[in-house]
């Protein structure tokens, strides 16, 4: 990882964990409709108790995930071993949904390996659905 970044990674996370109760006045341009989307979903439907909170919630989630993934980047680069393929996330998704298929993993994997071979970058959704379709009768 480039010594920045690891530096970024440190300071953002740092900056995450500290005390939320100073603020500071911003000037943000946005969509006028994101913004009114934001006021009603905080009004009316009671999503958080002001569109500014709506937004510092968003802005936390969004900063929490990039740093997830540069952790993960960075981890993958040090042991390209460890990352997970096709197969293993269409296992993993197939328990995560408590899909009947999750209690046979080695034919998710050899769905994985043959729609890999037949259409680029699938998701493990469509492992899942391959693994169905071929399980039918005449397939």
């Amino acid at each position: 990882m480039h010594v920045n970044t690891a530096d970024a990674i440190e300071r953002i996370n740092e900056l995450l964990g500290s005390d939320m109760a100073e603020t500071a006045n911003t000037s943000m341009r946005i969509p006028t409709a994101l913004r009114d989307a934001a006021a009603l979903a905080a009004r009316e439907l009671g999503v958080a108790p002001s569109a500014t909170a709506l937004t510092t919630a968003a802005l936390r989630s969004a900063l929490e995930a990039v740093l997830m993934q540069a952790v993960l980047d960075d981890h993958y680069a040090t042991y390209p071993g460890t990352r997970p393929d096709l197969g293993d996330l269409a296992i993993a998704a197939a328990e995560l949904d408590g899909h009947p298929l999750a209690a046979d993993p080695e034919r998710l994997r050899r769905a994985a390996a043959e729609l890999a071979a037949r259409r680029p970058h699938p998701e493990p959704e469509d492992v899942l659905l391959w693994a169905e379709a071929r399980s039918l009768p005449g397939s």
